[in-house]
């Protein structure tokens, strides 16, 4: 139960949460290329309808059936998925515990202290949850970065627990 870090505080609902299943999420993002690429932020219901519109005009160019290119893609992921660096965003965890109106900070509790953060700035974290394709056991479960990048070769390593104030 190590892996596991506890979600608590002034929130509406104390949460775990589990890194180790985050390697199928589709959130997941690629650290190696997370913070040098332009962040741009996307509504969400847009990216569904563009994911959805690309794959509604590839079954019209290509017909509903599987050509063999599909079969290579799925095996490129799966290599992907087995060597990547991946961490995950924190937002949706954050607003599934759904704070209270007066909370402010965001404190992450680790073996080698606590770090403060505001919600603002909270809501911006990535968890990188993998290296190499292999969990975080070492320093782990999680490294937590800021969403500017700023400290993207001195993660906040050892998290043990988020505790909203």
């Amino acid at each position: 139960m190590e892996n596991i870090i506890a979600f608590k505080g002034n929130v509406k609902y104390q949460i775990t949460l589990d890194p180790g299943v985050w390697i199928f999420d589709d959130r997941r993002v690629d650290l190696t290329t997370y913070f040098m690429q332009e962040n741009i932020r996307k509504n969400e219901l847009e990216e569904y309808t563009k994911a959805v519109s690309k794959h509604w005009d590839r079954e019209i160019m290509e017909g509903a059936v599987f050509p063999p290119t599909l079969k290579t893609e799925k095996k490129f992921e799966k290599e992907k998925v087995l060597t990547g660096t991946f961490g995950i965003p924190f937002k949706p965890f954050l607003m599934n515990a759904e704070p209270d109106e007066s909370a402010e900070i965001v404190v992450i509790e680790s073996e080698d202290g606590e770090t403060r953060l505001t919600l603002s700035e909270a809501e911006e974290l990535i968890l990188g949850f993998s290296k190499d394709g292999k969990p975080l056991k070492e320093d782990g479960p999680v490294h937590a970065y800021l969403g500017d990048g700023s400290n993207q070769n001195s993660p906040i390593k050892r998290v043990k627990a988020f505790r909203v104030e």
